[in-house]
């Protein structure tokens, strides 16, 4: 919000309005116009993917993990057979 706040100088409810189009993956609402405000809406926009895309990693790690070791020792006791 403060990005476009100040850069972008849009109003606070036009600010958070842009900021959860980001944040939801559906871009700006309105044409940007500086060249600040473009620049932080673009890095704006690749730091919560990648914000997304990790915590999603960290929360689905144990899950993955756990399968993996599932199928490791279904394997190793079908060989003792």
């Amino acid at each position: 919000m403060l990005g476009y706040h100040f850069l972008e100088h849009l109003p606070w409810l036009d600010s958070f309005a842009s900021a959860a189009m980001i944040l939801s993956g559906m871009g700006p609402i309105g044409p940007l116009e500086t060249p600040a405000g473009k620049l932080f809406a673009g890095c704006y926009a690749l730091f919560s993917g990648l914000l997304f895309i990790t915590v999603a990693g960290v929360i689905l790690a144990p899950l993955a993990h756990r399968l993996l070791h599932k199928f490791h020792l279904e394997a190793a006791e079908k060989k003792k057979s």
